[in-house]
């Protein structure tokens, strides 16, 4: 099926090993219609010959900013206009680097400064260089400017590392691409999402909250926008930029949480209930510093219940949204995940095991089971924007339904 009719896809292959796998991705893009161009770094042209993506893509390989041939016609800008999509695979932890810092030090990096198409980066590299504090940066560098990141796939690496790094596969940038350009499910739609811990005041300066790092209701705001949803974010206390397009409320406590939810809630079609909401909190919070007594070897605090944000919302008689809920466990995930879906009135519920090693709380992928009253999907380990598609896509399923 000719998927990709029309579109023009600009490939520019990073210096990894991966780039191998680029040649069947040219193929697989032009069996479904896409016509390629492909830009090679220097680096690149070390794992796989400009001939052999020659031969598949059937035009010409660019690879120097400073063929005279070429720059009598202003080549670079010619391509850069010529793309309806930039996809960076592989994207190396130097290229990524390169493309944070503005840099237009070679033929892609200035293509990427002089083209107005949206770009699509595939990170590929070993394992601890991708989960360096530099690249995790340079990556939501990269997001904040509303660049896609596709990956990465976890698993055995070149190297012999196991872990996340692994380019996507052909077939799924694929995918990828077809999504891009599929119709937008939640056009039209608004939607109204949680994210992060609650912090819980003790004194002015303690607090009880969680691990929550919020990265996976970031994630949902990130797809919704992607999916064409009108979309409000509702966030803990954490350290993440806010997607391009969301509009993002702080909030501190549950009670702050729940508040602003139950004022958004009746003009939003969909809720997602993602945060970590302290489900109790001090019953007062002292006016001073508690001071440590030498003579009290424990201490003990008063607490109360918090309101259930999200059954208020599935509870709601008036104007209520299609309401989902997340369920972090780390036991008898299915049972305490089905009990969550009924007691609390929900649409919807995705349900993790925390207490799996590399999802999770403050991991970058996560695994969820979705739950609802007529069925149920598994959604495999991938990264936590990968989920967060795959869960709005399900939900615009059963909303359409």
């Amino acid at each position: 099926m000719q998927t990709l009719a029309g579109k023009k896809i600009l490939l520019g292959i990073g210096g990894g090993i991966a780039a191998y796998k680029c040649a069947d991705l040219t193929r697989r893009l032009i069996e479904r219609g896409a016509e390629v161009q492909v830009v090679m770094t220097r680096a690149a042209k070390e794992f796989i010959t400009p001939l052999t993506m020659q031969a598949v893509s059937g035009k010409p390989v660019s690879d120097s900013l400073l063929d005279p041939a070429a720059e009598a016609s202003m080549g670079h800008i010619e391509l850069a206009k010529w793309a309806d999509l930039i996809l960076l695979a592989p994207a190396t932890a130097d290229l990524i680097a390169r493309i944070a810092s503005g840099m237009g030090n070679d033929l892609l990096t200035t293509l990427v400064l002089a083209s107005d198409a949206p770009i699509a980066v595939s990170p590929a590299m070993n394992q601890q260089m991708y989960r360096n504090q530099a690249t995790q940066e340079n990556i939501a560098t990269l997001q904040k400017r509303g660049m896609h990141i596709w990956g990465p796939a976890s698993g055995e690496q070149a190297c012999g590392d196991i872990g996340p790094g692994r380019m996507l596969e052909p077939m799924q940038l694929v995918e990828e691409c077809e999504q891009f350009w599929a119709d937008k499910p939640l056009k039209g739609l608004s939607v109204l999402i949680t994210a992060g811990p609650t912090r819980e005041s003790i004194d002015p300066v303690r607090y009880i909250s969680n691990h929550s790092s919020g990265k996976m209701g970031f994630a949902l705001a990130q797809a919704a926008v992607q999916l064409g949803a009108s979309t409000n974010l509702v966030a803990g206390p954490v350290s993440l930029d806010t997607p391009v397009g969301v509009n993002r409320v702080d909030v501190a406590s549950a009670l702050e949480m729940h508040n602003t939810v139950m004022q958004y809630a009746p003009s939003h079609d969909i809720f997602i209930s993602c945060a970590a909401v302290a489900d109790y909190r001090p019953e007062s919070i002292a006016e001073q510093k508690i001071k440590k007594k030498d003579s009290n070897e424990h201490m003990t605090i008063s607490m109360v219940k918090n309101p259930d944000i999200v059954a208020s919302v599935a509870n709601m008689t008036d104007a209520r949204p299609y309401t989902v809920g997340f369920a972090a466990e780390t036991q008898d995930v299915a049972h305490y995940a089905r009990s969550k879906l009924t007691n609390k009135n929900l649409d919807m519920i995705c349900a993790n095991d925390v207490s799996i090693e590399g999802q999770g709380f403050n991991s970058n992928n996560n695994a969820v089971t979705l739950y609802w009253k007529e069925g149920e999907q598994s959604l495999t380990l991938a990264s936590k924007q990968k989920i967060a598609q795959q869960i709005l896509m399900c939900i615009a399923e059963r909303i359409s339904s």
